[in-house]
């Protein structure tokens, strides 16, 4: 099967979180079935030309300000067949950001910078002479994709080709003032017809589920929160209307990358078979950040961004949050990666100089990221939603046993600890509050102490599960066969 991914990130090329990740694993997933798989982004203005081959040709892709022209440059994908296509135009992506200045600032020329990136699909495809059977767009920002297959190119050489929209995260929606509706470069019968309109203004993503074939989420608890009105974002309505085409398929983690047995940031590898070597990585993350070297104590990690979809205010919240109350009342040491809000950097580092057995460090290091996973015996994961989640699945591989809400990817991924049969990969709370939170570390507390021999079998049943992208590249082989399906009855 011919499949051509639009995404705004790619890793290693550009990411700002896991889109990169998801998109670039799943293309390599797809690949190693036998699958033709192609992706376009954008070139930004930070992606190296050195490893970068020019394509010949010209590619010209009108918008309502101007029409664009631009280059392409191809590459391979890291340890994959699937090719690389990056599209040059630095009037649109010659910046250094993806989506703005900063993460509090976009650019304001947005909708035309994913507009004309999903135009650009389409030019590429007619530039290669290569007609993909599925185009599948990744998030808000090319979910005009599939609108275009179903107006300006309906009857066109894509009239077979059928459109997918995986969302990831649907608290993003790419809604801006209706103002910026003929930069998409259709007629304004679609405002309505498409799916754009919004109370009012527009919604990049709210036309995509409209007007794919089929549309994918990233877990499939997920799939049902995002039906109701507490996680809905809006557009709840809408997806039950299309819950027939939507599915829930959980994303997997790049296992050459997250293996306690080889990874090379680890002062010592470990099996489910041979756990020995995870007592030396707690003592190297304990050294490292200052703890007290203490291989009885109860190690808790935590490495996140530090925003409120975390649940960062019911842990680290000044007035109400549970991390006080655990430092106090619970022998426990606390290792925290992260970074994000102000406020909750500042509390973090309060914690630090007040309490010697809490150590945070603030910012993003993939070193530490793995020491932590290997080193810590728990993991907090407070999300108050979390479409899919990775954290939890590196520390479920690494013998870490999650401390997580039950939401989203996590409710899937996670098993409840039953303390009087042993049962369980984790521990888990229904409702996100701090003590909900500040209950449940104590509960896995009490199982550490009083029930080692749970703990022992639950490292290793939890090390025993597949996370590996190939159950989830079979998933999606199913999803686009319905797609086509209902592509050829339209």
């Amino acid at each position: 099967m011919k499949i051509l991914f639009i995404s705004s990130e790619l890793t290693p090329f550009a990411k700002s979180g896991g889109l990169g990740d998801a998109v670039s694993s799943l293309a390599a997933a797809l690949s190693k079935l036998g699958h033709d798989v192609r992706v376009l982004l954008p070139r930004y203005y930070f992606i190296s030309k050195n490893t970068l081959r020019r394509i010949n040709g010209l590619l010209e892709i009108d918008s309502a300000r101007e029409r664009h022209r631009a280059f392409l440059y191809t590459a391979n994908l890291p340890n994959s067949q699937a090719k690389v296509y990056l599209l040059e135009c630095d009037s649109l992506y010659g910046r250094n950001g993806i989506y703005g200045y900063s993460s509090n600032q976009e650019f304001p020329d947005n909708p035309e910078r994913f507009s004309v990136l999903s135009k650009a699909a389409f030019a590429l495809c007619r530039n290669l002479g290569w007609i993909p059977d599925i185009m599948q767009a990744h998030d808000w920002p090319t979910a005009p994709v599939p609108v275009y297959l179903n107006t300006i190119e309906k009857n066109t050489e894509f009239s077979g080709t059928a459109g997918v929209l995986t969302i990831h995260n649907l608290g993003y929606q790419g809604i801006y003032s209706r103002d910026h509706f003929a930069e998409l470069g259709l007629g304004w019968e679609y405002y309505y017809g498409a799916g754009f309109e919004y109370y009012g203004n527009i919604n990049f993503l709210k036309a995509g589920i409209v007007s794919a074939e089929c549309i994918a989420t990233v877990s499939p608890t997920y799939a049902m929160e995002i039906q109701t009105p507490s996680g809905g974002f809006g557009l709840d309505g809408l997806l039950r209307q299309r819950s027939r085409d939507l599915v829930g398929i959980l994303n997997g983690i790049d296992t050459e990358v997250w293996n306690p047995l080889t990874d090379p940031f680890l002062p010592a590898h470990y099996s489910a078979g041979d756990i020995s070597g995870k007592a030396i990585c707690k003592e190297a993350l304990q050294k490292e950040l200052g703890l007290p070297i203490d291989p009885q104590a109860p190690l808790i990690g935590m490495v996140t961004r530090l925003v409120e979809q975390k649940g960062i205010s019911e842990v680290f919240g000044r007035t109400y949050g549970c991390m006080r109350k655990i430092l106090e009342t619970i022998h426990v040491q606390v290792a925290v990666l992260g970074s994000g809000d102000a406020w909750a950097e500042e509390a973090i580092m309060n914690f630090s100089a007040q309490y010697p057995q809490f150590k945070g460090v603030i910012g993003y290091n993939e070193r530490l990221a793995h020491l932590i996973e290997a080193g810590s015996d728990f993991f907090l994961m407070p999300s108050r939603y979390e479409p899919c989640g990775l954290n939890q699945m590196y520390s479920l591989v690494y013998g870490t046993l999650p401390i997580v809400h039950r939401t989203g990817g996590l409710a899937d991924t996670v098993v409840n600890y039953n303390q009087d049969l042993g049962d369980g990969t984790g521990f888990m709370f229904d409702d996100l509050t701090p003590q909900a939170v500040y209950d449940t570390v104590g509960w896995a507390m009490w199982a550490w102490y009083n029930r080692p021999e749970h703990i022992k079998t639950m490292r290793e049943r939890a090390m025993k599960q597949d996370f590996s992208w190939n159950r989830s590249a079979e998933e999606y082989g199913r999803l686009y066969q319905h797609a086509l399906a209902l592509r050829k009855a339209k």
